[in-house]
């Protein structure tokens, strides 16, 4: 379904297909970039490395598990709402198609975008071996300035690809404008907090075999950054909520052979090179100040998870300062003056507040998972638990 012309990371692409095209394929960067943070050829040769590793999918399992998390906001989501067109931004081997069938989102076809040939075709591997309910085309170009048709499809979704993008700003724009009205977009990506673990290693061990700090992981975005991305990107209705995920290894070189093979790998441009020396201390304190008694080490992944519709006139929208047209007073619920109400009352009202969040916080934690959820199959060189 699909040719592609090998002379860029972008790609020239055509469809093989009678069908009206949703893209309009880059043929070069339309954006100049204020500052490049991160190597995207680095990125694109770490995410080939892994695909052809043949080992990859032992590997995935982080991403699977995002992605599986990421799409389960869609059993929230009304059942009238149909999904025909849908893209996957950054699909590598097909987690999002994945975790998207037998879901009744009315979906006929799915869009898979990567900067990376091996992943795309690991995907269409596993689709002839495993099948699929819908028409999957796949798309070799960068996905992070990927032109999209103007209001071309009704979901775009993004999981674990959005903190390796340079101009976050301008990608999620582009998803906006690609979106019909009242279509939706979910994505999710490592956020600031994600291996402090490892971060603190690695400046202890910097401080004593260099005698300063240099870089050995990503910059990353933090919650607050995100919700205003979403904004300034002009969706309606913007999500932005976190979680971390945590995953225990037998020590660090097992976690930074796992990075690798994830195709995780540092990518950003001003990275340092490691030495011995450095990689010994940093694995060595990693496991002196966080390591549980048996030895093994844990590393935090923190991931936000972002949700935006296009706007339609359908969606709630405030009502205008100052247009409300009942009194609370009409309601019986006339409130003594602020300045009336005597200390001891103003405390006791305070008391309350505190104790309902407290409440809301404690029934919020419960209803998170407390164990594992799931455990790899018993590998000397496997995470011990993902929760």
């Amino acid at each position: 379904q699909l040719s592609i012309d090998a002379g860029g990371d972008l790609g020239k692409a055509k469809w093989a297909s009678s069908r009206p095209v949703l893209f309009q394929p880059t043929l070069g960067l339309v954006r100049s970039l204020s500052a490049v943070v991160f190597d995207r050829d680095t990125k694109r040769v770490h995410r080939d490395r892994a695909a052809l590793s043949g080992e990859y999918e032992r590997f995935s399992y982080l991403r699977e598990e995002v992605t599986e998390r990421l799409l389960e906001r869609l059993d929230d989501v009304h059942e009238s709402y149909m999904f025909k067109e849908v893209v996957d931004l950054g699909s590598g081997s097909g987690h999002a198609r994945r975790a998207l069938s037998g879901r009744g989102l009315g979906i006929e076809s799915l869009i898979e975008i990567d900067a990376s040939a091996e992943m795309l075709r690991l995907s269409e591997a596993d689709e002839a071996e495993s099948g699929c309910e819908f028409a999957v085309r796949r798309l070799h170009m960068s996905d992070e300035l990927p032109e999209l048709a103007p209001a071309s499809v009704d979901l775009v979704c993004t999981s674990m690809a959005l903190h390796w993008v340079n101009d976050l700003p301008g990608t999620l724009k582009m998803v906006r404008r690609a979106l019909r009205p009242n279509g939706l977009f979910l994505g999710a990506f490592l956020g600031g907090e994600t291996l402090a673990e490892m971060r603190s290693a690695f400046v202890l061990a910097d401080l004593e075999r260099r005698g300063g700090v240099t870089q050995h992981m990503s910059p990353l975005v933090s919650v607050a950054d995100a919700g205003a991305l979403l904004q300034a990107a002009g969706f309606a209705l913007p999500t932005v909520d976190t979680e971390v995920v945590r995953v225990g290894f037998p020590d660090a070189w097992t976690l930074w052979h796992h990075l690798r093979s994830m195709g995780e790998s540092n990518a950003t441009l001003q990275r340092s090179q490691s030495d011995l020396n450095t990689l010994l201390a940093a694995a060595a304190i990693h496991g002196e100040l966080y390591g549980d008694k048996d030895g093994a080490i844990p590393a935090s992944f923190q991931v936000i998870y972002l949700i935006g519709w296009a706007p339609h006139k359908s969606q709630q929208r405030p009502l205008q300062r100052g247009s409300g047209q009942v009194s609370l007073k009409e309601l019986g619920l006339d409130f003594p003056a602020a300045e009336s109400l005597p200390e001891a009352a103003e405390e006791e009202a305070i008391d309350e507040v505190v104790a309902l969040a407290l409440q809301r916080e404690h029934a919020e934690l419960a209803r998170r998972p407390s164990g594992p959820l799931y455990r790899l199959p018993s590998q000397s060189a496997a995470p011990s638990a993902i929760s």
